[in-house]
């Protein structure tokens, strides 16, 4: 199971840097070209939208895992430990239904849009709409290896992440 893990977090990773990796090439060409040729990509803006969108989707797993995502626990912080537990496990619950749910919307609003166009690559709006169930399903798989460590408030600092990837 270890391994699953870690194959998951090095593909999901790798999955994160391409979409922002080309987001900011994407930008860059469209930026560089329009002020010193005087024209850019006409589909950059679109296709560096929809990677961000993606990115963000693709990334929240590994932003619950590194403790990174919102969390306002400072009323949860003075409850006893038992109670404290039960409201995490609680969280981990909602979560859960959470990301289950926008999957399922998701999967209905990649279905609504793939007879429809984008504006300017003319590609099926429901291919990009597949970051949102993707994305969630990534989130859900995350939450499940790590729910427990979540429940406890043990986080896994990017170095760790970094030096289990580095050991295999």
């Amino acid at each position: 199971m270890a391994r699953l893990e870690r194959i998951l977090i090095a593909v999901n990773r790798a999955l994160v840097a391409a979409a922002l990796a080309a987001v900011f090439l994407i930008v860059i060409t469209n930026v560089v070209g329009r002020y010193l040729f005087g024209s850019s990509l006409a589909w950059g803006e679109e296709v560096a939208r929809f990677l961000m969108i993606f990115g963000v989707f693709a990334g929240a797993g590994l932003a619950l895992r590194s403790g990174r995502l919102v969390e306002i626990d400072l009323f949860v912080a003075l409850l006893p430990r038992g109670l404290k537990i039960a409201i995490r496990w609680g969280a981990v619950l909602v979560m859960a239904v959470f990301m289950g749910l926008i999957f399922w919307f998701g999967l209905q609003f990649v279905e609504f849009g793939w007879n429809k166009e984008t504006m300017a690559t003319g590609i099926s709006r429901g291919i990009p709409y597949m970051a949102i169930p993707f994305g969630c399903l990534l989130f859900l798989c995350h939450l499940a290896f790590v729910c427990r460590h979540f429940v406890s408030g043990e986080f896994e600092p990017e170095a760790a992440l970094d030096d289990e990837e580095n050991a295999s």
